[in-house]
């Protein structure tokens, strides 16, 4: 059991009196991995440095109002509709990564067909990309002390200030299996270069679904939502078309390609 470092903060620095908050680190993390690498790799993409820097902005633009977007239709509306101008207040959070990747698939497939680059060659680019944010995203969401786990009394625990029980660690379980381990295995994919445009993407999809469907079931559920059917969170629902949609993609991938 571990006790919640009382020197962290979800503020990472003070300029001036404005609080820079690592949520919103975490995203430039994200994305200067996300430039960094296809600059190194802008043949095989089939990208140029003006296609390229578009691909960024608007991948950017697709990741913060699709994220947005869809965390206010998904689980919280009735806050924002009370509240309208929390809405553009990004940088305390309040993100959701289904909608963002609804934002990112719209955008992928205007802009291949804009380009004439294969749609699921843009797509791998960013599967292997996103767990790097992801990853970074989730420890976030740790040092924030939101998306906190159930109460447990496994070993592996942590025990947040101002409470008595502890609590699965689960923003770090999914930093791990969301995050660290598949961005791990879809780089060394990506530099065997042997797999058929897709096949990354579908791996990214299909693990995502499953890491976040088996792991909701240590989070604790949103207060705001609480479970459907008394079983399953918002989260695990919101999983069930990102399975499908990387299951279409590897049968697409395997059958269509030989």
């Amino acid at each position: 059991m571990f006790v919640y470092p009382e020197f962290l903060s979800p503020v990472a620095l003070d300029l001036f009196g404005f609080g820079i908050r690592w949520y919103s680190i975490s995203y430039i993390l994200g994305f200067i991995y996300f430039y960094l690498f296809t600059r190194q790799n802008l043949s095989y993409f089939q990208l140029n440095k003006k296609q390229m820097e578009d691909l960024f902005f608007y991948m950017f633009l697709a990741v913060i109002i699709g994220g947005r977007i869809g965390y206010i239709l998904f689980y919280n509306i009735n806050f924002y509709i009370e509240r309208p101008l929390d809405i553009f207040k990004v940088w305390e959070g309040g993100m959701s990564f289904h909608g963002a990747l609804f934002g990112v698939v719209v955008t992928s497939f205007i802009f291949s067909k804009k380009n004439s680059i294969p749609l699921f060659l843009i797509s791998d680019l960013l599967s292997i990309c996103a767990p790097i944010g992801i990853f970074f995203g989730r420890i976030s969401n740790f040092i924030n002390q939101e998306l906190i786990g159930r109460q447990t009394d496994f070993i592996i625990s942590i025990r947040y200030p101002g409470e008595e029980i502890t609590r699965h660690i689960s923003q770090l379980y999914e930093a791990i299996f969301e995050g660290m381990i598949p961005a791990i295995i879809l780089i060394i994919l990506f530099l065997k270069k042997k797999t058929k445009y897709g096949i990354l993407t579908a791996i990214f999809l299909i693990n995502y679904a499953v890491t976040r469907f088996l792991i909701e079931f240590i989070r604790q559920p949103d207060i705001q939502l609480g479970l459907k059917l008394d079983f399953f969170t918002q989260g695990q629902i919101l999983t069930i078309p990102i399975f499908l949609l990387g299951f279409i993609i590897l049968y697409k991938c395997q059958l269509k390609q030989k």
